[in-house]
């Protein structure tokens, strides 16, 4: 017989056992993570060592503040979002006072209060019309137009405010205050964009939008409450509201005023682009935006800034040029330029090409700020003064870009405000 040879069993390999739980350590916290049966992940905190208050102030932070911050921000956020919960808290304070008005109004009027309905919804969407066509102008400058939008709620809650103290007008002002308050929602809401945009520093634009809106919800709820106080308190009569009113509108435009201060705004403007080539002229250094963010005119952005060149930007071709000669010298001076600039009584006129961009713009920039120097050290004038101008600005100008867009500028655009450009 011959014994048959039993074949041995190969022990079957377990699979690798999964930990029951671990335990992961960040600063004075620690949590025990661990895989239900399902395989989810479930955490909850061993021990935390923080002081309540330094507990309190991280959650706070994690629920209304960009996730890491403040690293994941620029400069001025933390001012700029201090006064946004200022101006959202008087805000709101104030829709209150103004609604209440309107309720006492429309009691002593109970048929205008019905046709206000309408009334309301239709002067606001024609609000919203007129302010729509000023986009280009919104992008150049949001943070006056942003200004302008809160004057012009209040001036819309104001007329509300007063509507006991005139009921036989008061469909004349509740439409005039939504037709400002129309005008104040466009404006506001076109120009959170390039406000956020200014903090945004790791592509968390998105985090820091949330998150604004997050304080502006939480502050509007308290406003809100204010209000109510006040309307049942100090405010109760038209007397108290009058005095109130202005002081709580005050706080709200003095409010949004140093929140548009804070924002490092990084995109090319008229009022910008002088400013960074007159603090070039003037110290050899270029500007960063959170440098001159305290340093723009937020009332008239459209001021002309001598040490710069006295530079009007975005003239129709035909108040450059007057006629067809200098247009033909103008176009040798600079040739394949995207600008063409000229001066005349002291200020320099510059035209832009339809597809110019903020390279250009600087560009452009430079040779007026340097033929503007050049006039006043007595070099003469006219065509030679330009020409030396330009040549100067060729050498200096690759070292300037590079140092304008490490300081963090946006050069691929310059927002003109429907600026009239031309193409030939």
């Amino acid at each position: 017989m011959f014994a048959t040879k039993s074949k041995l069993k190969e022990p079957t390999k377990e699979p690798p056992r999964r930990p029951d739980f671990w335990i992961e350590t960040c600063d004075s916290v620690s949590q025990i993570c661990r895989f239900d049966s399902n395989g989810r992940l479930s955490v909850t905190i061993a021990s935390d060592s923080r002081p309540i208050i330094q507990r309190v102030v991280e959650s706070f932070l994690n629920k209304f503040f960009p996730s890491g911050y403040p690293y994941s921000v620029n400069e001025g956020y933390l001012t700029y979002t201090q006064f946004r919960a200022l101006q959202h808290f008087s805000s709101a304070a104030l829709f209150v006072l103004s609604t209440q008005s309107l309720l006492f109004a429309a009691g002593l009027r109970p048929t205008p209060a019905q046709e206000t309905a309408i009334l309301k919804d239709g002067m606001q969407h024609a609000g919203k019309l007129i302010c729509s066509n000023m986009g280009a102008r919104m992008d150049s400058e949001p943070k006056s137009w942003r200004i302008l939008a809160d004057v012009l709620y209040d001036l819309g809650t104001g007329l509300e405010v007063v509507s006991p103290l005139c009921p036989h007008l008061f469909l004349e002002t509740a439409g005039l205050g939504n037709f400002a308050k129309g005008m104040a929602v466009v404006a506001a809401r076109a120009t959170r964009l390039p406000i956020y945009s200014s903090f945004a520093k790791e592509g968390n634009l998105s985090d820091l939008f949330a998150k604004g809106e997050a304080i502006s919800t939480l502050f509007n709820v308290l406003g809100i409450g204010a209000g109510i106080q006040l309307s049942s308190t100090v405010c109760s009569s038209i007397q108290g509201k009058l005095i109130a009113a202005p002081l709580l509108s005050a706080i709200h435009i003095y409010s949004v005023a140093e929140e548009m201060r804070a924002a490092p705004v990084n995109t090319l403007n008229p009022q910008r682009t002088a400013m960074i080539v007159a603090n070039f002229l003037k110290s050899g250094k270029i500007s960063s935006p959170a440098d001159l963010r305290y340093q723009e005119n937020l009332i008239n952005p459209g001021r002309v800034i001598e040490e710069a060149g006295n530079v009007k930007v975005g003239q129709p071709l035909k108040k450059v040029v007057k006629n067809l000669s200098t247009l033909k010298e103008l176009r040798d001076i600079f040739p394949s330029e995207k600008f063409l600039i000229n001066r005349q009584d002291k200020l320099t006129y510059m035209s832009l090409e339809q597809s110019a961009s903020g390279e250009d713009a600087l560009r452009g920039w430079l040779v007026a700020a340097f033929a503007d120097a050049m006039e006043k050290s007595g070099h003469g004038s006219g065509s030679p003064v330009l020409y030396a101008a330009y040549e100067k600005m060729e050498s200096v100008f690759p070292t300037f870009l590079s140092e304008v867009k490490m300081r963090g500028w946006h050069t691929d655009q310059f927002l003109d405000g429907n600026g009239k450009r031309y193409a030939f």
